[in-house]
């Protein structure tokens, strides 16, 4: 590296998602990075600022690429963007394709980006397992992308892209992220807090026994994005201005159907198991194509960045005793 090392900028676009909360709390942490984010709501969530009042906070459009402009102004080109915004309810967008593909490939970023006319920001775009077509298990990065539904398409659409544009670029494809609540708490259902809630009132409940993921806890993911902007050097500043061009599944070691998943927490609670009803998926109309087995191989992930995810029993642990003790 020529020169002594210069503070970092990474941009988390997306930040007061669930995975953009817990990446600001830990990037925050992380010496010699300035951090930034953008929400698209009119205000950003006032715990999150008044827990992190280091990062910057920047109101955004990622469909039209307005709010772009005053990130150059005021933060500068970032050297790393993480883009975790998106329309990520399959449900949803399935009734409004042109809005899942306005919303989920990040043509407005990608063009920002290619406006500072250099190779010196690295693009991290949080991908989906929901790439595949489900027919197999543990998948690799080279198998073919062939997705059921219009989540899985728009994120096709995304990933080649950002192949073609992009000089500089990691694509996670990722399976369920679970853990812990976030500073400021997310709308939506939290799947293990969920399946914690229901399995909780002692009720037979159903959950789908024939659909298979790999479950990443957060905390891991967070991992994978950190340990890839840490060893991002812009060209500029490197002496061998080494391309960065990454393709990496990002899931847990454990194939686990909802099931299984509802098990682990019944294990971890000590809940009377015989309450945990197996249906299969085909028997409820979710008014969506669902892939039946995209579990994905992960070995790559840990040669490249030396990464090993925990299992999916202590991952539920360690969420579970973060809801109570919160």
């Amino acid at each position: 590296m020529a020169g002594k090392e210069e503070r970092k900028r990474v941009l988390v676009v997306g930040g007061s998602g669930y995975l953009g909360q817990h990446l600001l709390a830990a990037s925050s942490t992380v010496d010699r990075l300035d951090v930034a984010f953008t929400h698209h709501s009119p205000a950003p969530p006032q715990p999150l600022l008044e827990t992190l009042p280091s990062v910057r906070a920047f109101r955004a459009d990622l469909r039209s690429g307005d709010g772009f402009e005053a990130i150059s102004a005021s933060f500068g080109q970032p050297h790393v963007v993480v883009n975790c915004a998106a329309m990520s309810v399959p449900r949803a967008c399935e009734l409004d394709p042109p809005a899942a593909m306005a919303t989920n490939v990040p043509s407005s970023l990608v063009n920002w980006l290619l406006s500072f006319g250099n190779e010196d920001s690295l693009l991290i775009q949080l991908s989906t397992d929901q790439v595949y077509e489900g027919v197999k298990s543990f998948y690799k990065e080279e198998d073919e992308t062939m997705p059921v539904n219009m989540y899985g398409k728009s994120k096709v659409a995304a990933e080649k892209l950002i192949v073609e544009k992009c000089s500089n670029y990691a694509i996670l494809r990722s399976s369920i992220i679970y853990g812990p609540q976030t500073i400021s708490p997310v709308a939506k259902s939290l799947p293990i807090q969920w399946m914690d809630g229901v399995l909780s009132q002692g009720q037979q409940v159903e959950f789908f026994s024939d659909e298979f993921r790999c479950p990443v806890y957060v905390k891991d993911m967070v991992d994978v994005i950190l340990s890839l902007t840490k060893t991002w050097f812009p060209a500029h500043a490197s002496d061998d201005g080494k391309k960065v061009q990454v393709l990496l599944n990002v899931g847990g070691p454990d194939r686990v159907s909802r099931l299984q998943m509802a098990e682990s927490v019944a294990v971890v609670r000590g809940y009377n198991p015989s309450i945990i009803k197996s249906v299969s998926a085909s028997s409820v109309n979710r008014g969506v194509a669902s892939p039946p087995d995209i579990s994905m191989d992960i070995t790559k992930l840990t040669q490249i960045l030396g990464i090993k995810p925990i299992s999916f029993q202590d991952g539920v642990r360690s969420t579970l005793d973060a809801e109570d003790s919160t």
